[in-house]
């Protein structure tokens, strides 16, 4: 136990915050097909399912992330549906009261985009801590979708970005920090189809704009991008054209909600992003003037009333530095550091020991 202290002083210590990335890579075939969907866990509420980046009954599996649908009450898509209307309808009013908040009156706010419009019908994407770590680094996101063809034979891939996220981020979510997500560049990069909170984690999109061609957030907007029956191949239908029968609407409208997470797990080609851990540091300066610790308390540091490392009693005195211990106000131990090898200290000597704190 040390009996002797020094007090650091203002210009001691120094914080500092780094932020460290991570490329997450999510592949299409472990989503949708790589373990016949052994690594898909399905709820006896029926109101999820988590994916797993292995099968979920074994020990080495880790959680990637959990996906549903909701559908915004009051709207065209709401009153056409009957099939599990009420827990779609829920979700959406539960992860819109986490990540939107409510208006001024108390009403739960929807899902829009950044020019008002309502996103009716909402793909929930739940990443797992894991890999997002303490946030989704800003502008970084990308996510391919398969739409063309029927679900046997998909040829159409649609990229979606938050390429506007790194400078266009918006702060008014009571989650954190959000972007917008549109299609590729390479399509139509005004069309936004949904938004990434980062520190929630969670990618909410609209499947309508997703899987309509020249849509907006919503599900309202022209022709399909040929998306195909969403349940089981039909080898009768054509690659070109859609059947009323086989139209999202009438899917996100009539299934439930496991079908609905299948059939939107088996159009994700790839999903990629790269996350962001918060390592915040206090440095402390720890200066040992010429005169400091020259002698040490250790026991061993005398044997038969003589100082050790003396040679002769009319040598200035000297002691080697191993430890350094960080105290409270009340002489309480709170860190120790320990040196790489002992540090010769003596009276025509000064030290500075720098000690930094991760947490």
């Amino acid at each position: 136990m040390a009996t002797t202290f020094k007090n650091f002083l203002s210009n001691d210590l120094a914080n500092t915050r780094t932020l460290l990335h991570e490329a997450i890579p999510i592949t299409g075939s472990i989503v949708s097909g790589t373990y016949n969907d052994e690594n898909i866990k399905e709820y006896g509420h029926g109101m999820f399912q988590s994916v797993y980046d292995y099968p979920f009954l074994s020990s080495s599996a880790n959680h990637i992330f959990d996906i549903t649908t909701g559908i915004a009450q009051g709207s065209p898509l709401s009153a056409s549906t009957t099939t599990q209307m009420a827990k779609k309808a829920n979700i959406y009013n539960q992860m819109a009261q986490v990540l939107v908040g409510y208006d001024t009156t108390g009403s739960i706010k929807k899902f829009t985009t950044s020019a008002g419009t309502e996103i009716k019908d909402a793909i929930f994407i739940n990443f797992s801590r894991l890999l997002t770590k303490d946030e989704i680094k800003k502008g970084s996101v990308t996510m391919n979708f398969l739409t063309g063809g029927t679900s046997a034979s998909l040829s159409h891939k649609i990229a979606v970005t938050d390429h506007s996220g790194a400078n266009g981020y918006r702060v008014d979510s009571p989650a954190g920090e959000y972007g917008y997500l549109y299609k590729d560049a390479s399509t139509d990069s005004t069309i936004e189809v949904g938004q990434v909170y980062y520190q929630a984690g969670v990618a909410v999109l609209s499947g309508g704009a997703i899987f309509r061609e020249g849509a907006v957030a919503g599900g309202q907007g022209s022709d399909f991008i040929n998306p195909g029956r969403w349940g089981a191949a039909d080898s009768t239908q054509s690659t070109q054209t859609e059947t009323a029968t086989g139209s999202y609407e009438v899917f996100v409208t009539g299934a439930i909600l496991n079908e609905l997470a299948d059939g939107t797990r088996h159009r994700i080609n790839n999903i990629s992003f790269n996350n962001t851990t918060e390592l915040n540091s206090s440095i402390y300066f720890c200066r040992v003037n010429h005169n400091d610790f020259n002698y040490s308390s250790n026991p061993t540091y005398l044997t038969g009333s003589k100082i050790r490392v003396k040679s002769r009693s009319s040598d200035a005195p000297v002691s080697y530095i191993t430890t350094i211990g960080l105290y409270s106000a009340d002489n309480e131990l709170l860190a120790v550091a320990k040196l790489s090898e002992p540090l010769r200290k003596s009276s025509d000597t000064e030290l500075t020991l720098r000690v930094r704190l991760d947490y």
